[in-house]
């Protein structure tokens, strides 16, 4: 017996488990959302108020000022995860909402969060 539905592509299912996330994470102004975009080459980063539909602030592992300690993709995303903390601290912004965007917590998405909780977010 076929299925039913075709079979899903993997950029199809993490948008869906995306939307699910969404469900329950959105920022505001006293505390935007910290939303990951990971390709494969570069890891982007951006907070977002959700309430008016803007993005506050954006860091890329291509960023100027970033300092990489280390090799690596995992050590590129530490790095944004420390510069995004940077500038939104400059910014006056302390606290944030974590938004996986469907990937796995692990590796460079966790290197982003471990990275900006040191640069002293809090989520």
């Amino acid at each position: 017996m076929r299925p039913i539905h075709a079979p899903k592509s993997r950029e199809q299912r993490r948008y869906r488990r995306h939307l699910r996330v969404r469900q329950r994470v959105a920022g505001t102004a006293a505390r935007p959302r910290l939303a990951i975009y990971r390709s494969l080459k570069h890891i982007y980063a951006q907070l977002v108020d959700d309430d008016r539909g803007v993005a506050l602030l954006g860091v890329s592992d291509t960023s100027e000022g970033i300092a990489i300690e280390g090799t690596g993709k995992v050590a590129k995303a530490e790095a944004v995860g420390k510069l995004i903390a940077e500038r939104a601290k400059a910014a006056g912004i302390t606290a944030v909402v974590f938004d996986r965007a469907g990937y796995q917590y692990h590796g460079r998405v966790k290197a982003v969060a471990d990275g900006a909780r040191e640069g002293g977010l809090e989520f």
